[in-house]
């Protein structure tokens, strides 16, 4: 959701009226494969015989880079049997949403049953493609929380979302890409360019998944049947249907599409999971405890503020309350509460020490955010708390970003201690604990939490981010290096536009919707 987004859903609340969210129509329950005939296919053997010697634990695999993380969901749609399951909050009418959409038909021409859960309000404006793919026999996709009417643009569905504003700004976050409900993938990446690194001369965000085989996929798949069977979720068909043979037209117009004759369709897919390459995958991964964890839908059906237990932020309080030594947290967007500053000052009593990487203000793609986070930062830094903000350039470049740069950061991950890790999309904001849905990974593996720390390191370097630190006097002051020295800068980097549009929305009093 970008930041104008945000801002206009904030500034809707004044016409706030109450309104129920579920809409009643037809549609059929359906859950993911049977463990037995999940086993019966490729994926389900691979996996099968990989999990014998690891009883009860899941094997898994950090992904790191944007190619990787293409190549793996891609090679998972060609390589399944029975049935693909994807959930998103973003999938877009470009190069990466286009080829995903593309591999999803070829999958179902095959006669695999692909079910895609999307949220509502990124579907605005592509209805009538999403129409068309769902008229493929074997797909059906399904809307959450959608708005009932002026769903063709964008000031017709504010326009109806304020109506009910306290229900429809709620918003599914959750990503997750299954295969054959025996292997699965999520994280912080949307289905779009800016996050698989493919776009020349635009965003690329550096973002984090998780890939899973073992007993923890059965339980992601849970989540994802509990989303999509329920209320909140209604068929696209209701809102926009296409002609039976729509899906044909739409695949054609994916292949002549000169965008997609680009380095997409030379990555590798299947081949991942099969012969050599299959086994070198299956020795990358780190074999641990794993908890799938998700908020459950009846938050974004509450009235008014859910209960704690409905939240992933709940299941994770006995992680949060049981450190020892200390707490990274990761992510794009930190707006802290006084409840979460009273936590941070309860650790420093404890001597734990928090560290936090997120982005700068010339880096972040929501500067309303950056702006709900610049007054917390002298008692974040006041209390021990170590900022880190990553950079887009160094201070002294202006020039246009090269393909493939990283230009900001999407990943979303917490280590506590040296043992455990959550990954998956959750942010540092209250949007993510009370608004929208999320899901991710609790994972106790000392060695992925290593993997976590050396990434946030790396992140870290004064090379790559501004260290935000306080004055003897009392002021902020950016510390980075330039040109092999260290520097330290006592006005924030960013441009006056972005500090004006990181001031505009605290004048508004909408933090608890940020």
């Amino acid at each position: 959701m970008t930041a104008d987004k945000r801002l206009l859903l904030a500034l809707a609340g004044a016409l706030l009226l109450d309104g129920c969210a579920t809409i009643e129509v037809p549609r059929t329950f359906s859950t993911a494969l049977d463990r037995d005939i999940a086993q019966a296919t490729y994926l389900g053997a691979w996996v099968q015989q990989a999990t014998e010697k690891y009883a009860g634990l899941s094997g898994l695999r950090l992904i790191t880079e944007g190619p990787e993380a293409f190549a793996l969901r891609t090679a998972l749609a060609d390589q399944a049997q029975a049935t693909l399951d994807v959930q998103t909050y973003l999938l877009a009418d470009d190069r990466v949403g286009r080829a995903m959409l593309k591999r999803m038909l070829n999958a179902a021409q095959r006669g695999i049953r692909v079910r895609l859960l999307i949220d509502d309000m990124t579907s605005v404006g592509k209805q009538e493609m999403l129409a068309a793919f769902d008229s493929q026999p074997n797909v059906e996709v399904r809307v959450f929380n959608p708005v009932p009417a002026g769903r063709d643009n964008w000031p017709g569905y504010l326009l109806a979302l304020a109506a009910d504003f306290d229900q429809r700004h709620r918003r599914m976050h959750n990503k997750l890409w299954l295969a054959d409900g025996v292997v699965g993938i999520t994280g912080g990446r949307n289905l779009s360019d800016a996050y698989f690194e493919v776009a020349p001369g635009d965003v690329n965000f550096n973002d984090l998944d998780v890939m899973a085989i073992g007993p923890v996929v059965n339980v992601l798949s849970d989540s994802f049947d509990d989303y999509w069977n329920h209320p909140m979720a209604v068929p696209l068909q209701y809102f926009e249907q296409a002609p039976p043979t729509a899906w044909r037209d739409l695949l054609v117009a994916f292949s002549a599409d000169a965008r997609q004759k680009d380095a997409l369709s030379t990555r590798p897919s299947a081949q991942r999971f099969v012969g050599e390459a299959g086994q070198a995958l299956l020795a990358s991964l780190e074999w641990a405890p794993a908890i799938a964890l998700w908020d459950r839908p009846e938050k974004l059906d509450s009235q008014g503020y859910p209960e704690l237990e409905l939240t992933l932020l709940g299941q994770l309080d006995n992680a949060f309350q049981n450190l020892d030594q200390r707490l990274l947290i990761i992510s794009p967007y930190v707006v802290p509460t006084p409840a979460s500053i009273h936590y941070y000052e309860a650790l420093t009593e404890r001597g734990i020490r928090l560290t936090i990487l997120t982005n700068s203000l010339e880096s972040t793609d929501q500067p309303s955010l950056h702006g709900a986070y610049m007054p917390w930062r002298p008692t974040l830094l006041s209390h021990g708390a170590r900022l880190f903000e990553l950079r887009t350039s160094l201070p002294t470049e202006n020039g246009p970003h090269t393909s493939g740069e990283i230009s900001g950061m999407h990943t979303k991950a917490i280590a506590f201690d040296d043992e455990r890790a959550f990954i998956g999309t959750m942010n540092a904001d209250p949007r993510s604990v009370w608004w929208n849905s999320e899901v991710g990974l609790l994972i106790d593996s000392p060695a992925l939490v290593q993997q976590l720390w050396s990434l946030a390191e790396q992140g870290m370097s004064l090379q790559r981010s501004y260290e935000v630190i306080l004055t003897n006097d009392g002021k902020l002051a950016w510390r980075a290096e330039v040109a092999g020295r260290n520097v330290t800068l006592e006005e924030e980097p960013g441009s006056a536009w972005r500090k004006i549009k990181a001031w505009l929305p605290r004048l508004l009093n909408v933090e608890h919707l940020l």
